[in-house]
């Protein structure tokens, strides 16, 4: 908890606990809404309720906004449909569409039918994309004009618009009211009024279509260092815009899913306080790899029961081998999806990756094998005397399983990602626990096969 954070909670801890509401609407007008919510993802649900009571409807909506998302699945549940509804109403058309798909669709539905006709077409609208496209995640407020507009009309419209947030260019459509390209504010406060706009377009304006997946918008603005970006339909029409404070939360959402995904988990625990369910959400993934796991101990006991000589001197290797192979291809995993995420060229072509890798992988598989079996030879004398398997051979077959194990696993880390992409899977799957276990299960067959057929 930051030290500012830990002062504003106890100022408004007094206040809370004597329930003194006008105190509290007091203390609260001066306090920015990102200090706000942070509070209020800290306190209980009855505090929760104080706290909307006492704030002003347009800060009980941004308060809204910016809370996390299992707090404002709380918010749903402690507030009234009427409250919900006088909310939703001070908010910005897409992020009353973003915050209406979390909510019980029961509830969404009263809320929605409550606002006015021109929100809740509009809403309706937006909420008929994808929540990870580009027409989710727009704005749909944008300043248009025809190209033939002089500065002067152009301007008078800027005048009149309804916008709040802050723009930077004014879009220019033909006649038929597809879009042509945009025009800098910078030109209209520069060049005589009299211009036409048209003139003035920029024909190589950066756009993307409605159904473009947020993750792509991301390291498009990233890639030309954008501030907005018109977003299109199929007919060429704008429908809207998306700007850079909107793409920093896609991003952090985008991060924190893989992350989630990458630890054998999933983003939904971020929706909710209820221990049952976030461990409902987790023995999601951990069943199939406590499966998994079965599979490596049925490889070992196998071998154990017609080799058992070889299996005795063997399995004290396991570990290693299944742990450094497993590493291995969770660094290449992690590399290739990083690389699929940020959009890098050098990363969506698969010859490219594999042809870089391979080499990293040889030396990695090469290296590890050379000391592993160093390892192993001076482990080995310290074995029971009724082994029969020879420390040579033993060395031989963990030396030759580290190697490859190691490249088995980091061609499964360099493949899979770009399989579950073509397939339309999160590539971030790739480097969980179930392909981890599936590593380990694979290195330790290898392993084992080696060392009976050096050892025979």
């Amino acid at each position: 908890m930051t030290e500012l954070r830990e002062q504003l909670l106890r100022e408004i801890e007094p206040l809370l606990e004597s329930e003194n509401r006008a105190t509290l609407r007091e203390l609260l007008y001066d306090w920015r809404t990102s200090d706000i919510s942070e509070i209020v993802e800290l306190v209980d649900d009855d505090r929760r309720r104080l706290f909307f009571d006492v704030l002003e409807t347009p800060v009980a909506a941004e308060v809204m906004e910016k809370v996390n998302e299992a707090t404002r699945a709380r918010l749903f549940e402690v507030l009234k449909e009427e409250e919900l509804q006088r909310i939703f109403s001070e908010m910005d058309w897409d992020d009353a569409a973003d915050l209406l798909a979390e909510m019980p669709e029961e509830v969404a539905d009263k809320v929605l039918h409550s606002l006015s006709q021109t929100d809740r077409l509009q809403i309706h609208k937006l909420m008929r994309y994808s929540a990870d496209s580009a027409g989710g995640i727009m704005d749909p407020l944008v300043i248009s004009v025809p190209k033939d507009a002089t500065i002067a009309e152009a301007v008078s419209k800027i005048r009149m618009a309804a916008i709040e947030e802050d723009f930077y260019s004014i879009y220019v459509l033909d006649q038929d009211g597809r879009f042509i390209g945009d025009v800098r504010i910078r030109l209209l406060l520069t060049r005589p009024e009299n211009t036409r706009v048209g003139d003035l377009v920029d024909p190589d304006a950066i756009y993307v279509r409605t159904d473009t997946d947020q993750e792509e918008v991301r390291n498009i603005f990233s890639k030309n260092n954008l501030i907005v970006v018109p977003v299109l339909d199929a007919d060429h029409k704008l429908v809207g815009r998306i700007t850079a404070d909107r793409v920093i939360e896609v991003a952090e959402e985008e991060a924190a899913e893989d992350v989630y995904t990458m630890a054998g988990t999933d983003a939904d625990e971020l929706e909710t306080f209820s221990a049952a369910r976030a461990a409902r959400i987790r023995m999601t993934w951990l069943l199939p790899c406590l499966l998994g796991t079965g599979v490596t101990a049925t490889v070992m006991s196998l071998f154990g029961a017609h080799y058992q000589p070889v299996y005795l001197a063997a399995a004290a290797f396991v570990p290693m081998i299944a742990a450094i192979s497993g590493n291995a291809g969770l660094q290449t995993s992690a590399i290739v999806v990083s690389g699929l995420a940020t959009g890098h060229l050098a990363a969506l072509k698969l010859s490219t990756v594999f042809t870089r890798e391979v080499r990293i992988a040889l030396l990695v598989a090469l290296s590890c094998g050379i000391v592993g079996a160093v390892i192993c030879s001076i482990l080995i004398h310290y074995r029971p005397a009724q082994h029969t398997i020879e420390p040579v051979q033993l060395v031989f077959a963990f030396g030759t399983a580290m190697f490859s194990a190691i490249m088995v696993a980091t061609t499964l880390g360099l493949v899979l990602p770009f399989l579950f992409r073509r397939i339309g899977i999160d590539p971030a799957i790739s480097s969980g626990p179930l392909v981890t276990t599936a590593n380990d299960s694979i290195s330790v067959a290898i392993y084992m096969a080696l060392a009976v057929t050096l050892a025979r």
